[in-house]
């Protein structure tokens, strides 16, 4: 197993240097008789030193390790020891005082006690900011890393469903082959090579929307309607790429899988402000043995991107009924930043 050994910045050593500084002046400080004794400067140094040793030795080795029972017991001990050194000097630097003659074992606890737990707890809430800090970069880190893994999921599968109608095509040497592999090619060029940020220009996004949904329209042919709307896009805006595709493929894909006619599929787009709206309807045979609409790759992918990238900025509404599947979705979108 490895140990947590946390690292030592310059930053932190600056700090350190800073406190233990600050809180010397306030440790020497005395109003009648203003400066730092030599007395009072070698007692901070014992404190300053088993601070040190608890912060940087005991911490690390065992309270980050979780050996609770060692560090505490370890304390204690440094502790003791800083009491026994602090009344040998004060038997050193006040002879024949009353507490020179007395153990004062009350007294020095809480002569010791408050600057050791001051100068261990700074350090201790440094550790701790700088522990929070690499959570929330690996927590960002991993969203990152799901994200690039829920969008690579696209591709395959978008890929998938049109190999397989173009293959359909091909052995009937339908003369349409060509022009499938053409936009084929526009909308896979445009996954592979612009989608590798994590928004692209709206506009960007809706042309190829709109290629895309011509070339599955072509394998409809005269079996149904498609209708695609894209009304009132403001320039300058952004948005996470394949989010709406996924819904527009699913259209195509059920809509065909139990329907041989009467197929139909609207697509209408809109801004309203900064909001985007989506709506996408499809109507369907119901098929036996067929999982739900609302389920697959694809909804199930494109539900957590829109967790990730659109948290509270978002709003999905799925319906269904016996023969229409509708999307609703109203997206707030951000401008193109500029760098």
């Amino acid at each position: 197993m490895n140990k947590i050994t946390p690292r030592i910045s310059w930053q932190e050593l600056f700090f350190q240097f800073v406190l233990y500084i600050l809180v010397l002046l306030f440790y020497s400080f005395d109003r009648n008789d203003p400066g730092i004794t030599l007395a009072q400067l070698i007692f901070f140094l014992v404190y300053a030193c088993a601070s040190v040793f608890i912060t940087y030795y005991l911490m690390p080795k065992f309270l980050y390790n979780k050996k609770y029972w060692h560090f505490f017991g370890f304390v204690v001990l440094v502790l003791l020891i800083v009491i026994i050194a602090e009344e040998l000097l004060e038997v050193v630097f006040y002879p024949g005082t009353p507490r020179a003659n007395f153990a004062g074992i009350y007294f020095a606890i809480f002569d010791v006690l408050p600057i050791i737990a001051i100068l261990s707890g700074f350090k201790f809430a440094w550790d701790a900011i700088g522990k929070q800090s690499e959570v929330e970069k690996l927590k960002t880190t991993m969203q990152e890393s799901e994200l690039q893994f829920l969008k690579s999921q696209i591709n395959p599968h978008f890929l998938f469903n049109n190999l397989n109608n173009l293959y359909s095509y091909a052995i009937e040497l339908s003369p349409k082959t060509p022009t499938i592999i053409l936009e084929l090619s526009s909308v896979l060029r445009y996954m592979l090579y612009e989608c590798k940020e994590r928004f692209v220009p709206l506009s960007k996004e809706i042309e190829q929307l709109e290629n895309f949904t011509q070339l599955n329209e072509l394998q409809i042919e005269e079996r149904g309607k498609v209708s695609f709307k894209a009304t009132a896009i403001k320039p300058g805006y952004q948005i996470a790429p394949l989010i709406l595709l996924v819904f527009i493929e699913n259209a195509f894909k059920h809509s065909q899988s139990g329907q041989s006619s009467n197929i139909r599929i609207d697509v209408d787009i809109k801004m309203v402000g900064d909001t985007l709206h989506f709506n996408c309807k499809n109507n369907f045979q119901p098929i036996t043995e067929t999982e739900n609409l609302t389920k697959g790759i694809g909804l199930d992918n494109v539900k957590k991107r829109l967790q990730f990238l659109y948290p509270n900025a978002h709003e999905l509404k799925i319906n269904e009924t016996p023969h229409q599947f509708e999307v609703d979705l109203k997206m707030e979108l951000q401008k193109i930043s500029l760098k």
